[in-house]
């Protein structure tokens, strides 16, 4: 996802070292070997084994990627647990005999769920002594959503130490993890670090990977552990039933409440994951470890007035994940603090259908609505969902996402994101976006909404979707839409647009540098078909050579502003139609400056305003 973009460095080095080394040979492929002993050394690869301020101490080493076969000859994670004997928070009457844990009758306080026998009745709090759910689906290999690498191929970067070390002052590097711009004071012992050194070997520019030395984000791969890992749970459901009570979690890998497999309903519960890191960030991502609710393995589950907070890193809120798997959530309050941490969040194949919901996000890269590899369903009908940091749109897309009667605002980023075959659809919402130039994806466009192809594997190649009937957008900054490396398609109907920024476009439909390898430079354009209806259309489209545009006015829309062609930036050969025009009966364009487009057709009124059209045939309108 976008939300984890592509790791230039790593996708670099991996590349050289592949073109050295084939797969099959039983050598591991090095990735990164430098030592310090190297004069004329430009990178180092190690892990912090010391930290003090600024200065960090590494032990240096290589990273290595797995060689085929690596999958088939490890082991699923034992997510059995210790004690096989330990049972889920008991079911309600009439199933098995067992009383459900019950908020008291008459009592406005909340009691946490009474423990099976044989636990000392001790309050659920992710203590060590509770078992961990069992792996979800049938067997191990149960796959995850589009993208994930075949059985038998790499699933990772190991490090390998080379018994040397290395002490360095980070205060003017810049250091990004996960594609994000982070300060020193997030790393930690353990974390893997490939650095580039300046010519005087101090550090210029760090890129943090995971305590495994997992990168992810690679173009085509996989970057989670390689099969589907949900870590362990404080607090598992597996019976149907009704619940309440408070449900916590501190552990690392960690839900505070899973329902496994259950149709359930839970009213009036407090979920709080206040503690416990992720091992493997892409996991957190697909699969739901260290989410703060998780459903899965065709759990149905109804909420009902809940309370969910996470301040764990990788913390999403309410996570659905998996086919035949729905969470109906009403009512209740998410609120997440960490980054990677969204607030709804569907994956594989699950539903989420909410309304009513106050969702508050503050972390980098934690959209207030989110989905990401295998997709999914999610509907919305009312509430508010504010993200508050870098990377973090109101929507992130790589599902078909329904919000109406929604007020969606992004405070520090793009306000709505599409990747790759998949949508938004948007009725009667407020939405607001304000991008800064800090996100991982601004040295490319600065924009509002965005819509793209990652090649990251996250998302199916294929057609994106966006349709806006009522309501508002807002944009703060640059382009109000951008869109790349994919083909789309834009319906606008009846909804005020407003962009802020005097200097940025209403749309740009062009190529990219392919500098986080969203596609091939010279060859990653955009292929769009806007229509508006019934809609005001206020500025300038721009459409690179190796686009196109299809524009279509219809029911009225009138549209102030210019349509031109420019050369795409990183020469690729151009293709034709790039800008289409047609305006249909009762509909207006009147031009703002002069315009180059392929082709007009004009059914309705065109005010030139003393400008001038020129057409690919060199047909100039005037």
């Amino acid at each position: 996802m976008f939300e984890k973009l592509i790791s230039i460095v790593l996708s670099a080095a991996i590349t050289l070292s592949l073109a050295a080394c084939s797969r099959n040979t039983q050598t591991e492929t090095t990735i990164a070997a430098t030592t310090a002993t190297e004069q004329a050394e430009t990178s180092l690869t190690g892990k912090i084994t010391a930290i003090e301020g600024s200065t960090v101490t590494l032990s240096l080493g290589s990273l290595t990627e797995g060689q085929p076969g690596d999958m088939d000859s490890q082991a699923p994670p034992d997510m059995s647990g210790s004690d096989n004997s330990q049972t889920p928070p008991d079911a309600p009457s009439g199933n098995n005999s067992q009383t459900p844990p019950e908020k008291p009758e008459g009592d406005s306080s909340q009691t946490p769920p009474e423990m099976p026998s044989g636990s000392n009745s001790q309050v659920p709090s992710g203590n060590a002594g509770q078992t961990p759910p069992d792996n979800p689906g049938d067997d191990s290999a149960q796959a995850p959503g589009n993208g994930q690498m075949p059985k038998g191929q790499p699933d990772g970067m190991n490090f390998q130490e080379s018994g040397e070390a290395r002490t360095l002052d980070l205060s003017n590097a810049e250091i990004t993890k996960n594609e994000q711009s982070v300060t020193v004071d997030t790393l930690a012992v353990d974390d893997i670090l490939v650095l580039t050194l300046s010519s005087d070997g101090t550090a210029a520019a760090v890129q943090v990977l995971s305590a495994q030395g997992q990168s992810g984000g690679m173009p085509g791969g996989f970057g989670g552990s390689g099969e589907v890992t949900q870590g362990t749970s404080a607090n598992t459901i597996s019976e149907d039933g009704s619940y309440t009570g408070e449900f916590l979690s501190q552990g690392d890998d960690e839900n505070a409440l899973r329902v496994d497999g259950a149709a359930v309903t839970l009213k009036d519960i407090v979920v709080k994951k206040t503690a416990g890191s992720s091992s493997n960030t892409e996991d957190g991502d697909f699969y739901g470890m260290n989410a703060a609710l998780l459903a899965t393995n065709g759990a149905t589950v109804t909420i009902e007035n809940a309370q969910v907070e996470s301040s764990a890193q990788n913390g999403n809120g309410v996570f659905s994940y998996g086919e035949g798997t729905a969470v109906n959530i009403s009512n209740s309050t998410i609120t997440t603090t960490a980054d990677n941490s969204g607030g709804i969040q569907t994956t594989s194949g699950g539903t989420t259908n909410a309304s009513g919901l106050t969702v508050t996000t503050s972390g980098n890269s934690a959209a207030a609505i989110r989905s990401d590899r295998g997709g999914g369903t999610v509907n919305v009908d009312g509430g508010t969902y504010t993200s508050n940091g870098l990377n973090s749109p109101a929507v992130y897309s790589t599902a078909d996402i329904t919000v109406k009667n929604a007020l969606l605002t992004a405070s520090n980023s793009e306000a709505l994101v599409i990747e790759g075959k998949n949508s938004i659809a948007l009725s009667d919402c407020t939405v607001s976006g304000s991008m800064t130039d800090q996100g991982t994806s601004s040295d490319e466009n600065i924009h509002t909404v965005m819509i793209y192809q990652s090649m990251s594997g996250d998302a199916q190649v294929g057609t994106s979707t966006f349709t806006m009937e009522g309501g508002s957008l807002t944009g703060t900054a640059g382009d109000l839409f951008y869109v790349t490396n994919t083909h789309s398609i834009i319906t606008l109907k009846n909804a005020a647009l407003s962009n802020l920024d005097t200097s940025g476009a209403l749309l740009r439909v062009v190529g990219n540098s392919a500098s986080r390898g969203w596609g091939t430079a010279g060859s990653n354009g955009a292929q769009v078909e806007l229509t508006a209806q019934a809609q005001t259309l206020e500025g300038n489209i721009f459409v690179d050579t190796i686009s196109t545009l299809n524009l279509t006015l219809e029911d009225g829309t009138e549209f102030t502003g210019t349509v031109n062609i420019l050369d795409n930036a990183q020469s690729g050969a151009a293709v034709d139609n790039n800008a289409v025009v047609t305006i249909s009966e009762g509909c207006t364009w009147t031009l703002t400056g002069d315009c180059a487009i392929t082709s007009l057709t004009n059914n309705g009124t065109l005010n030139l305003n003393g400008y001038t059209i020129t057409l690919a045939d060199g047909t100039v309108i005037r």
